[in-house]
């Protein structure tokens, strides 16, 4: 990041593990004050800990992206611990589908769209009248290569995934002259616990995850976390509305 980072802040929601955690020890690398949330207090204290352990300055405040009243004191407990917001991750996010469309539940589109979409635009609609009062900001929002094409046997989660680009790209288009930017992060696979939670029973899985980039390997969280802090950045000034592939040149193909 181009600029003194002294006093600014960042928020990362899913921050208690993976792309989240990662992006947040990053943010504090590099200065910020980052307040880290998620649903899982355990994780979410984790991640708070390990800044604090290394010099930086972190707290934890428990939201679940899905309610408004949780995501609304989110944003209060933001301001009223550091008086402002400069750049927020929203990356709280689940996939929870295991087939066909045919054979999905109700109960998982509502988790799915609940949390990737309707907790991306609670978010959105929280932090950005609070960028606005300071003057601007910028926000990420984690979509996925699912959101730039089809996923079979993931058709909600991708639907999910478009919807966040969509939300992106037209908050962006809104505030683009109110000095706060907007964009999107498109991991693929990328090597956190859930993944090889999933994959530790078939190594052969893994192996085909890898193959389907053609720069031969998985994606690591702290790829993702670069691409999160380049487009918080000066450097990406003139960027805002987009939707970053993060992904091994698996879109390319």
């Amino acid at each position: 990041m181009s600029r003194s980072l002294s006093g600014q802040v960042a928020l990362v929601t899913g921050a208690a593990a993976g792309i989240g955690r990662a992006t947040a020890l990053a943010f504090a690398r590099e200065g910020l004050k980052v307040v880290v949330s998620d649903v899982d207090v355990a994780g979410g204290e984790g991640t708070a800990a390990r800044i604090r352990e290394t010099g930086g300055e972190a707290r934890f405040i428990r939201c679940d992206v899905t309610r408004e009243a949780e995501v609304r004191a989110l944003m209060e407990g933001v301001v009223a611990a550091y008086g402002r917001l400069d750049y927020a991750f929203n990356n709280a996010g689940i996939d929870i589908e295991k087939g066909k469309l045919a054979d999905g539940s109700e109960a998982e589109f509502d988790a799915i769209m609940g949390v990737n979409v309707k907790g991306v635009w609670l978010c959105l609609k929280h932090e950005i009248p609070v960028m606005l009062a300071q003057g601007g900001g910028a926000i990420v929002n984690t979509a996925s290569v699912a959101g730039l094409g089809g996923a079979p046997k993931m058709s909600i989660y991708a639907a999910s995934k478009h919807a966040v680009i969509g939300l992106t790209k037209s908050v962006a288009v809104e505030y683009a002259k109110k000095n706060v930017r907007i964009n999107a992060v498109c991991p693929a696979v990328i090597d956190t616990d859930m993944f090889r939670r999933a994959h530790e029973a078939d190594p052969r899985k893994a192996q085909f995850a890898a193959a389907v980039h053609p720069i031969g390997r998985i994606g690591k969280v702290e790829e993702v976390a670069g691409a999160v802090l380049y487009l918080c950045s000066d450097a990406a000034g003139f960027t805002t509305g987009i939707a970053l592939p993060v992904d091994g040149g698996a879109t390319a193909i």
